[in-house]
This record gives C-alpha cells, sequence and structure tokens, in this order.
C-alpha cells in the first residue's frame, strides 16, 4: 500500500493540466477585457465591482484545483477526491459565479435570439432541478460512471453537460437579473435549497449504506487503468506500469474500497449541508431585508398620501 505521494509518479502533466491552465487562463483574460476594455459595448453596463473581481478570481481557481490540480487525478484514484470534486464544482463554484459576474452581462447573454428561448425553459425551477439531480443520480449509477470513465469524450461531454445543469439549477435562487421575469420569493428559494438536498440524498444515501463496492473503476484493475488514460498520457501510463508494482488504485490509499465509497458519500453530504447551510442564511437574510425594505416604502407612500391629502383640505380652511 501506498500514500498519496505517490501521484507524483504519474508526472507534472498528469498532476497540474498545462493545458486546462492555459484554459481558465484565457476564461479569465476574456471576462475581464468584456468586463472592462469591451463593457460599453453592452447595454446597461457598469464598472466591475472589487468584490467581484475577488469572486471570479477564487472562482477560476477553485476551478483549476478541481479539474486541473492533482485533486482531478486522484478522482479517478480514489472515489472521496471524486466526490469532493463533485461538490466543490457544481455546490460551491457555479453559485459564487452568480456574485462574480455582473448581470448586466448574464442578462445580455441569455437575451441572445438563440439562448433566451432555451434558457428560460431550462432554468424553469422545476425542470432545472429535476434534470440536474437527475443527471446526477444517473452519472453515480455504477454502469454509467464505470462507463464513462472509459471514454475521455463521453466523460468530458457528461461532466460538461452537468456543469450546465447546475447553472440552470442555480439561476433561480442567485440571479439579480434585470430582465422582467417572474421569480421566486423569498419562502419559495428556500424551499427550492431544501429540495436540492432532498433529491441529492438518495444517491449519497445508495453510496453511504451499499454493503460492498458497487464501482470497478475503482476495484477493478483494468477498469481503473482504463479511468487513468482520462488524466495520463497513455505513453506514460504504460511506462509506470511496467517499471513498478501497481497492481490497482488500492496502492494509493489505506483505505478498502468500501470505506472509500462511504468516505465519499459523507464528503459529498456534509459539503452539501454546509454549502446549503450558508444558502438558506444568505437567502433568508436577504429575504427579510427586502421585505423591510418595501415596508419601510409603504410607510413613506403612506405618509406622503397622507401629507398631500392634509395640504388639500388646509386650503379650504
Amino acid at each position: 500500500m501506498g500514500n498519496l505521494s505517490s501521484v507524483s509518479i504519474f508526472g507534472f502533466f498528469a498532476n497540474w493540466s498545462p493545458f486546462y491552465m492555459v484554459a481558465v487562463l484565457f476564461v479569465t483574460v476574456v471576462y475581464f477585457l468584456t468586463v472592462t476594455k469591451w463593457r460599453h459595448e453592452i447595454p446597461g453596463n457598469r464598472p466591475l465591482k472589487k468584490s467581484e473581481t475577488i469572486l471570479f478570481i477564487i472562482s477560476m481557481i477553485l476551478m483549476y484545483l478541481a479539474k486541473g490540480s492533482p485533486i482531478d487525478l486522484l478522482s479517478h484514484i480514489i472515489f472521496s477526491f471524486h466526490m469532493l470534486q463533485m461538490a466543490v464544482l457544481y455546490l460551491m463554484v457555479v453559485p459564487l459565479l452568480y456574485f462574480a459576474i455582473p448581470s448586466y452581462l448574464i442578462d445580455y447573454i441569455i437575451t441572445r435570439p438563440y439562448i433566451r428561448p432555451v434558457f428560460n425553459a431550462m432554468t424553469h425551477p422545476v425542470f432545472a432541478i429535476i434534470f440536474f439531480n437527475g443527471l446526477f443520480s444517473i452519472y453515480h449509477l455504477p454502469l454509467v460512471l464505470d462507463y464513462l470513465k472509459q471514454s475521455a469524450t463521453l466523460h468530458s461531454l457528461f461532466t460538461i453537460l452537468l456543469f450546465i445543469a447546475a447553472v440552470m439549477m442555480w439561476y433561480p435562487v442567485f440571479n439579480r437579473t434585470a430582465i422582467e421575469r417572474k421569480q421566486l420569493s423569498g419562502l419559495q428559494k428556500l424551499f427550492y435549497i431544501f429540495m436540492i438536498g432532498v433529491l441529492l440524498t438518495p444517491s449519497c444515501g445508495l453510496i453511504i449504506f451499499a454493503q460492498h463496492p458497487m464501482y470497478k473503476t475503482y476495484t477493478d484493475p483494468q477498469a481503473w487503468l482504463g479511468a487513468m488514460t482520462l488524466c495520463v498520457p497513455a505513453g506514460t501510463l504504460n511506462s509506470i506500469m511496467d517499471s513498478t508494482n501497481i497492481s490497482g488504485p488500492q496502492y494509493f490509499t489505506n483505505m478498502s474500497p468500501l470505506e472509500d465509497q462511504q468516505t465519499g458519500g459523507v464528503i459529498m453530504k456534509v459539503l452539501q449541508e454546509i454549502f446549503f447551510a450558508v444558502m438558506l442564511f444568505y437567502v433568508f437574510f436577504n429575504w427579510r431585508w427586502s421585505e423591510g425594505k418595501d415596508e419601510e416604502a409603504t410607510t413613506q407612500r403612506s405618509l406622503e398620501a397622507r401629507q398631500k391629502e392634509q395640504a388639500y383640505f388646509n386650503q379650504f380652511r
């Protein structure tokens, strides 16, 4: 049995994904050019806030750590890291992006003629919540996950689809749109977040309480080798297998496959509860603040109407 430091044998490219780093840097540069130099071409533009700058950089760092650092390599070796990756990407990074990207830019993108009808349909709360959780559950069926892990193309397409589904799912909660459209109330948002947690629970529960390892990718040496080609160059992988005594993923961890699987389910559930607690607090706080603001506005309007009424009657005295 080895330890986690053993993944260094797979080399720099497998551990740190330079191409993914370049992609993240490219997205970052395009984003900052769009919201600074090019923003004047977008209706409703405004200067970028300092908080948006910080949050976008944090989001990109988290995205790179989840998909470009050794965490991604480990996610193909140890199921616990796979679930950590899932939680960070879909339950943390995506919501952060709604606070990092100015609302006018999001509105501009989603109102394009070829995007708007699809976006409106996919962000309907009922569809959005079922679509993401359905994809998440399907992805973690043993037959599906093991199959996708054997194809770099299919695995990439499915994870991109899952990311898009997460973007759609969180839109009803965190959008700050100026577009006139039906919005969830504060109470509805609280219920919506609660339902996301409910729908994620069956998958986590099945993984946590299973009595045997469910995924060949993390137990069978041949299936594991196939999955490793997703992030390790074939030549490097063949060279390592010929020169070492690695027999499968168990070489890299002291946990049994079942313990690893159960730990992964617990990690997902615990992080979900933490992230959702923060979201619920944010939504509740903003709901109470907006209601208080509405009450103040109503009181002010009533006072102004009363003053006008009094002034009207005073002129006859």
